[in-house]
């Protein structure tokens, strides 16, 4: 069975469908041929592009619910009957985590237990693949690109509470002998995620955007914060190839953990990614704020997934900053278009 093969057919199950990168890999999986079903909180901004892209019809079946009622969440994995779950639904916020610590741990590590277990009382998941973030890792006084043996660590809740959510999936992993469970939990780590259609709070270019649309300064919190950079669509191609991998035939294995990182040219400071977005959108006056903690320096070493996943980023830095500024254009000039806009641009990124 070739690759291309395993997702067309296959049914998937996708949290956090209605969020950000949910709708890119939606989107994406459809055109793969899957027939995809989501379970998500409505859509947490306005607007959303879960909204303006007319993602929501790309779905079989479609679920409003909270990961914290895992009695709707079971039933809906029992309904579904999925051969695979990608779990992207997550409280992604390093502020908001400052601010709703409870709900950051429930959502994201109580959750991630939720859905594990969904999974492994409903025979018909052959593997989960689960997306925590490049902040798992405790600090490196080094500043080192993290591998994944790295130590896990969190000094801020939404750190924590990713890091929390892997030893839950490593104490599933480890207990699926013992139940007799074949099942694949594939874990991936990546790096700082943009593209076309992101309004949520506190990130970078979404405040690009507003401050665009408002007229006022960019404020910057961390503006020699160094992070690795990378479209969203260079990370949904990475989640596909770990589709294929819990969908193979050898299940033998519990699963494993990935980094997905750019290239070392492509992880910069804050303040040179404005520069170059500048440079394709418009010039923009700049604000220096005194935010809470956030470690300053996250580097990725992502040979493992090169390697033996052949995953390497497509888009560099510059176009995937052209791909997303035209993106944003449009959405200020020509929002009728963002349907077929964000559907080219995944037709031109997998071409």
């Amino acid at each position: 069975m070739s690759n291309s093969s395993r997702l067309k057919g296959a049914r998937i199950l996708i949290t956090g469908h209605t969020g950000f990168t949910g709708s890119w890999m939606s989107l994406k999986l459809a055109a793969l041929g899957a027939e995809i079903h989501g379970f998500a909180l409505a859509p947490e901004t306005k607007p959303a592009l879960f909204d303006l892209a007319d993602i929501w019809s790309a779905f079989k079946s479609h679920t409003l619910g909270d990961l914290a009622d895992f009695s709707l969440l079971s039933d809906t994995v029992n309904r579904v009957a999925p051969d695979a779950i990608l779990h992207l639904a997550a409280q992604p916020l390093v502020l908001t985590g400052y601010a709703q610590p409870l709900r950051t741990f429930m959502t994201n590590t109580q959750g991630t237990a939720h859905i594990l277990e969904a999974a492994r009382l409903a025979p018909s998941v052959r593997g989960v693949v689960a997306i925590t973030t490049d902040k798992v890792y405790a600090p490196d006084p080094k500043a080192l690109p993290f591998t994944e043996v790295a130590k896990l660590g969190g000094k801020d809740p939404y750190s924590a509470s990713k890091a929390a959510a892997e030893l839950v999936i490593d104490g599933y992993r480890h207990s699926l002998a013992a139940w007799k469970r074949p099942m694949r939990i594939e874990v991936a780590r990546g790096g700082n995620i943009f593209g076309g259609g992101d309004f949520a709070p506190h990130r970078i270019i979404p405040d690009f955007y507003r401050a665009v649309q408002s007229g006022s300064p960019l404020k910057l919190r961390k503006p020699n914060a160094q992070r690795p950079w990378q479209h969203v669509l260079d990370l949904c191609e990475a989640y596909r190839l770990l589709l294929e991998r819990v969908l193979g035939e050898d299940a033998r294995s519990p699963g494993e953990n990935w980094n997905f990182g750019p290239e070392a040219q492509d992880s910069i400071k804050v303040i040179d990614l404005i520069r170059k977005l500048e440079a394709v959108w418009q010039p923009m006056p700049l604000e220096v704020e005194t935010g809470l903690h956030e470690t300053l320096t996250l580097a990725l070493n992502s040979n493992k997934a090169h390697s033996e996943l052949g995953w390497t980023p497509r888009l560099s830095l510059d176009k995937a900053l052209q791909w997303t500024a035209d993106w944003y254009k449009a959405a200020i000039q020509h929002p009728d278009d963002l349907p077929a806009l964000t559907r080219r641009q995944i037709e031109a990124y997998d071409s």
